[in-house]
């Protein structure tokens, strides 16, 4: 089973990094871009010893432990067969 686990800054937060590159967007011509968030990007493998249930929990315990800052990220996950 592989996830696939997004990290953001939450809403509430400012993201600078986002602002430079939404502005680096409008400097070479891209339009329609209103608002540009960055974030991570993480692919977790799985072994076969844990069912959907499981798998989920324990991606969820990795996500909120292990990958975020909870002050300021916020996080989802998707499992795949």
């Amino acid at each position: 089973m592989k996830a696939y686990v997004y990290v953001t800054l939450k809403k509430t937060v400012l993201d600078p990094q986002g602002k430079t590159i939404q502005g680096a967007l409008r400097k070479l011509g891209y339009k329609g871009v209103d608002d540009v968030r960055q974030g991570k990007f993480f692919e977790i493998m799985l072994d076969g010893g844990l069912d959907r249930t499981a798998a989920e929990a324990e991606i969820a315990r990795i996500a909120r432990e292990v990958l975020t800052n909870p002050v300021i990220e916020e996080f989802r996950y998707s499992l795949e067969e």
